[in-house]
């Protein structure tokens, strides 16, 4: 594996990071910024909004320059929008630095998942995403407690310097260790060529996929504090390490699923999504019962969103491996987190704690539906390839010839 997919790694570590941290500061941060809990809830959807639409929109501005030039300018916004939130006097200011940040972030987690994949053989991309991947599964498993950690100590504001110390990092990392020509065979082509992988029907569904794999995870991950604590009976104090324990989770099931989403993707989301709807529902079941509750905790975080890396490379099979593709698929990753934490929180109000794991069990169904024509697909073509040696095997009458099926 090439050595600058890891620094790619190290960059999105760093975007996931700013990502989660208003989560762990949320009472804090309202205390500083004199709002109150729910407008610092707002910051967190800001921003993932700000991915979902902004971030292609940057990609497309983007698409002119070489990748490497692309990353070192997205570190830069980034950066500006980290500074201005730990320097943010009110929370109109920390609003515009998060809307900022995150544009930037889902820019860079585009173009980083293409230079990945551009900079590893066609056989080894699933493989070249999830090592870039795992730093969004460090960025759960370590970035979320350890800038948790930093407030709570030192205040929020040190939380978003040490983010910032850490971009700065990352980018010098980047700047050295990544090599500054594409070096892929499928070189952007411009605005019209990037385009016109949208035309697949197929591509589309594949982006449904996502978006229902990824909502089915957050639906439970989004909840688990309240779950875990006021369904499930654990101290406050005991939930931060189960949460570190759903991190190791991922970044094992991310290495799993990235040696297996070269050869056998829909067969890995498939398994994938059904047990996650298994986990889910059962975990609805007995949350009340405490061995079982911790079991499938861990199971979500094993079939959960360590499934990025067969959802991306099926979606460059199904479009092409360049930057604005791969952003348009983080925003529709996006999208589900959206679509789990709108609906999570009426459910909740309506129905219980228990509710948002049945919807993440509905959405993880749907999910599945998505899948029956590439399964499909695929019979048809595992027929007709077993049909054609048949069909050329037949004698030929004499003085004609049988024709050769392509």
């Amino acid at each position: 594996m090439p050595r600058a997919v890891y620094v790619l790694a190290l960059g999105i570590f760093a975007m996931v990071t700013s990502e989660f941290v208003v989560a762990g500061l949320m009472p804090r941060m309202a205390e500083g910024l004199h709002a109150t809990i729910p407008e610092i809830g707002y910051l967190i959807t800001a921003f993932a909004a700000a991915m979902a639409l902004g971030g292609p929109c940057l990609t497309v501005a983007l698409l002119r320059l070489r990748q490497k030039t692309a990353l070192m300018l997205l570190f830069g916004i980034f950066l500006v929008g980290n500074v201005l939130a730990a320097l943010a006097p009110d929370y109109r200011t920390m609003l515009v630095a998060r809307v900022l940040t995150g544009i930037a972030s889902q820019a860079f987690f585009g173009v980083s998942i293409s230079f990945a994949s551009r900079l590893t053989r066609p056989d080894m991309r699933g493989r070249a995403i999830a090592v870039a991947l795992n730093g969004l599964m460090l960025g759960t498993l370590l970035g979320l407690p350890l800038s948790t950690v930093i407030g709570e100590h030192l205040g929020w504001r040190a939380a978003f310097w040490a983010i910032t110390a850490l971009t700065v990092l990352a980018a010098l990392a980047t700047l050295a260790g990544v090599p500054g020509a594409d070096g892929g065979a499928e070189a952007s082509g411009g605005l019209r060529a990037e385009l016109g992988a949208f035309r697949s029907r197929r591509l589309w569904l594949t982006l449904t996929t996502s978006t229902f794999v990824i909502g089915a995870t957050f639906s439970a991950f989004s909840y688990l504090t309240p779950i875990l604590t006021e369904v499930t009976g654990f101290a406050t104090g005991t939930v931060p390490l189960l949460l570190i324990a759903y991190g190791a989770a991922t970044v094992v099931g991310n290495t799993i699923v990235g040696r297996l989403a070269d050869r056998r993707a829909v067969a890995v989301l498939g398994v994938g999504l059904a047990l996650n709807v298994a986990f889910l529902v059962g975990f609805a079941l007995f949350a009340q019962l405490t061995v079982p509750a911790v079991a499938l905790t861990m199971g979500i975080g094993l079939v959960g969103v360590t499934m990025n890396p067969a959802l991306a490379t099926r979606v460059q099979r199904a479009g092409n491996a360049r930057p604005l593709v791969n952003t348009v698929h983080s925003s529709f990753i996006t999208l589900g987190i959206i679509i789990a934490t709108s609906v999570g929180g009426p459910a909740i109000d309506a129905f219980g704690l228990r509710a948002p794991l049945w919807i993440g069990a509905g959405l993880a169904a749907l999910g599945l539906g998505t899948l029956v024509p590439d399964v499909l697909r695929r019979r048809a073509g595992a027929r007709a390839s077993t049909a054609a040696p048949i069909e050329t095997s037949r004698p030929a009458a004499p003085g004609l010839e049988v024709p050769e099926r392509v």
